[in-house]
């Protein structure tokens, strides 16, 4: 039985600044059930608050306490630890760490860069991992959909490089990290969004919309619980299972 959702946001209610066809409507269908809500997302070129700025502008019903961002629960470590971090992020989320003490432990925080991955900011991070600075990823994701409909690489290929000249391995903070999933999980990503929730013991909804290429379900292990067209389906699926 069906006793929460997890809900992926980008190429599953939108894509780019629109939202996807009949997302908004199987959002309403889905919030009438009365079960719980979660949005999550490994996107980390935005903070927290320009994500629900922009959930707010397309009409998507969130609160502040419904969205989970991988940054926010970097940071909840850092504060934590009393760590000092040394941030290979994009200048929009630094916001999201924005106060932190600087005199602690180094900790080397990675999310998708985009054109501040150049080789002196990437070979400062080696050298602070190679210094003993704890390792802490906000995503591993391959790849993202822009907003051009194309794809484009995120932090995993990245975050690989540095575990590789580093012979470290990062703590990963977002998705398919285990503690990020508790209920069923929807999403176009059939790695950081299925895999990791069905290694975590729940239901996987793969849809075949934003990031999906035909035969991804074909790439793990085990399958997808459900392989859907888009977010319509997914509620459908979802509403005939929490019957149950």
């Amino acid at each position: 039985m069906i006793e929460g959702v997890l809900l992926d946001l980008g190429g599953v209610v939108y894509v780019g600044d629109q939202p996807l066809p009949g997302a908004l409507e199987a959002l309403e269908r889905l919030r009438a059930t009365g079960l719980p809500l979660r949005y999550i997302t490994n996107t980390t070129r935005t903070p927290k608050r320009g994500m629900m700025d922009k959930l707010w502008r397309l009409g998507v019903p969130a609160g502040e306490a419904e969205l989970f961002m991988p940054a926010l629960a970097a940071r909840r470590y850092i504060e934590a630890r009393g760590s000092s971090p040394h941030l290979l992020v994009h200048p929009a989320l630094e916001e999201d760490f924005a106060g932190l003490p600087g005199d602690g432990p180094e900790a080397v925080v990675i999310g998708d860069a985009a054109e501040g991955f150049t080789y002196q900011a990437l070979n400062d991070a080696f050298r602070a991992l190679v210094g003993g600075a704890e390792f802490l990823a906000l995503a591993r994701n391959r790849s993202f959909q822009d907003a051009d409909g194309a794809l484009s690489l995120d932090a995993g290929p990245f975050v690989a490089a540095l575990e590789y000249a580093s012979g470290r391995e990062a703590t990963l903070f977002g998705k398919p990290s285990r503690a990020f999933f508790e209920a069923v999980m929807v999403g176009d990503d059939v790695e950081s969004d299925v895999a990791g929730a069905m290694a975590a013991g729940l239901i996987g909804v793969l849809l075949r919309c934003g990031k999906y290429r035909p035969g991804d379900e074909a790439l793990v292990e085990p399958p997808p619980s459900a392989v859907l067209a888009d977010l319509t389906e997914a509620v459908d699926w979802i509403l005939a299972h929490a019957r149950r």
